[in-house]
């Protein structure tokens, strides 16, 4: 098996055995409408920072019940691809300083802010999970948080963030299907016996 096809079938595997990462996305798409629900109350921009903060911080146990929920699998052992996944997540928090710079000096521009980053992020798994879905959502998402900016947002910020989870619940949708098609050619491909091959 050539060095190509051997790495596609490890794409497989962790598509197929990882579920496409959905867990990941149904956890953040609750976040994110706990985080429309603070945007929509009526303190301060600078409070509201902090809560969202605080809201991510159930991304990772939402994730692991819904992982336990779909079966889905957190490590594949033999994979030389599964630490990637883990790289490209941590990959966002380099993103953090700016997001740290809007907390502290406009605040207003926060949730936008953080809402680019969570999108932007998204990208490169498109590539990992075969699943072009991904893309799409990266550039939807962090396009969509600027427009909402520029035009509604000021007067209703929480918009953004409602934006960000139907965008995720959306996303959630083709990447469960893409698993399943990607499922489906995973049983089929021969097991690569190494990627030098």
């Amino acid at each position: 098996m050539s060095a190509a096809a051997a790495l596609d079938v490890y794409r497989l595997e962790l598509s197929t055995k990882a579920r496409n990462g959905v867990h990941f996305l149904a956890a953040a798409t609750v976040v994110w409408l706990l985080i429309a629900g603070i945007w929509a109350l009526p303190y301060s921009p600078t409070l509201k920072g902090l809560a969202t903060f605080c809201a991510g911080c159930l991304v990772l146990p939402l994730a692991y019940l819904f992982g336990r929920l779909l079966g889905a699998t957190w490590t594949v052992a033999g994979n030389p691809l599964q630490p990637l996944g883990l790289w490209l997540n941590f990959a966002q928090l380099f993103y953090f300083p700016v997001l740290i710079f809007m907390y502290m000096r406009a605040p207003q521009h926060f949730v936008m802010t953080y809402g680019i980053i969570t999108g932007a992020h998204l990208f490169p798994f498109a590539w990992l999970y075969r699943t072009t879905a991904y893309a799409g959502a990266a550039g939807l998402i962090a396009a969509g948080c600027l427009v909402l900016e520029l035009t509604a947002a000021p007067a209703r910020p929480y918009l953004i963030p409602l934006f960000v989870a139907l965008s995720l619940t959306g996303l959630v949708g083709l990447a469960y299907a893409a698993y399943r098609r990607n499922a489906a050619r995973y049983r089929q491909a021969p097991a690569p016996a190494t990627l030098a091959a």
